[in-house]
């Protein structure tokens, strides 16, 4: 055989096995990412939100350590069959993808970076997807001290409320590494039907803090409307079917009415108990109001809102759903 060709059958050998290999390789990797895609997962903030969502990833099959300030918030998934936890360091050295659901900038700083914080026994290549609606700085600043010990961090605020939580179907808004997403996304599409991907670190949570603002300013004219339509006399479920079919339909009349009787499933037929607190909704729009702010951006409806749901905090209403707005306005009308 001549050099040449002796040259060629040594490369086209070599040519076959890389083939080989290449597919063996990838073979294992899908395994390997087949596997892990059932590894344990973290969860860390049990409120009317989080509970459900640990539901969900229990029932797609993923074993769930738990851990939430408030003991008793851990009774119902612990019978489902989660391992609780008594600190968010705990969580970390237990799992390597850990999802946090936590009320404000505080709670998030003091369970990342605290005594007992995620960050303190946190693996190298951990990924970290914090659900809270927070400050995008404050997520930025997660972000650097994840960074530190070797781990990815990722805001991925949610919308939808305490139904779609329930069912599933949350809408989540990720901000962080973009190679990071597909590992994201397969753990948050067992909670939500939606998951986009925003851009860099806080620009889910700049996403979230728009929509809430938009949420907050559509309440209120919902409730503003409904009054004055039961004012001249037209029956609620009446008013409410005709917005629905008309212009002014949105997810405040059509979804989360906050006119007691006339849906059924949403807090303001339960005394407007469980769903999205005043409180929360009043923190949210005060982060909108800061970043309007730094940004130098008018938003006058959006700073009215956030003062009415202050003053509503102020008045009992505070544990309330944020839909409690109506009462609200009803009672001050009898002032």
């Amino acid at each position: 055989m001549s050099r040449g060709k002796s040259m060629a059958a040594f490369f086209r050998g070599s040519q076959n096995f890389l083939q080989k290999f290449n597919k063996h390789v990838c073979f294992a990797n899908v395994s390997s990412r087949a596997m892990a895609s059932k590894t344990p997962v973290g969860f860390i903030g049990l409120g009317n939100m989080g509970s459900h969502m640990a539901k969900n990833l229990l029932k797609h099959g993923y074993p769930v350590f738990a851990s939430d300030i408030f003991p008793e918030s851990c009774k119902e998934i612990q019978d489902l069959g989660a391992q609780v936890l008594d600190s968010p360091a705990e969580v970390a050295d237990r799992a390597d993808r850990i999802i946090t659901m936590l009320p404000s900038s505080p709670n998030v700083i003091e369970v990342y970076t605290g005594l007992k914080g995620i960050l303190k026994k946190v693996k190298k290549g951990s990924l970290l997807i914090d659900s809270s609606t927070i400050d995008p700085s404050v997520s930025k600043e997660m972000a650097k001290e994840a960074e530190k010990m070797g781990a990815v961090f990722m805001d991925a605020p949610v919308s939808g409320g305490v139904g779609a939580a329930r069912s599933g179907k949350l809408t989540f808004m990720v901000g962080g590494v973009e190679e990071e997403f597909t590992a994201v996304q397969e753990l948050l599409t067992c909670m939500g039907t939606n998951v986009v991907y925003c851009g860099e670190v806080g620009t889910g949570q700049a996403a979230k803090i728009c929509n809430n603002m938009l949420l907050a300013i559509s309440m209120i004219g919902t409730a503003e409307t409904m009054n004055l339509g039961i004012r001249l006399g037209l029956d609620p479920k009446l008013l409410s079917k005709i917005l629905n079919m008309s212009s002014g339909r949105c997810w405040s009349s059509d979804t989360y009415n906050p006119v007691p009787g006339v849906m059924e499933g949403v807090p303001s037929a339960s005394n407007y108990q469980g769903g999205f607190g005043t409180t929360l909704m009043a923190k949210d729009l005060g982060l909108a109001q800061d970043t309007a702010t730094n940004t130098k951006t008018a938003i006058p409806l959006g700073s009215v809102s956030h003062q009415i749901y202050r003053v509503m905090c102020a008045r009992g209403y505070a544990q309330k759903d944020f839909s409690s707005v109506f009462q609200f306005l009803r009672e001050e009308e009898n002032q």
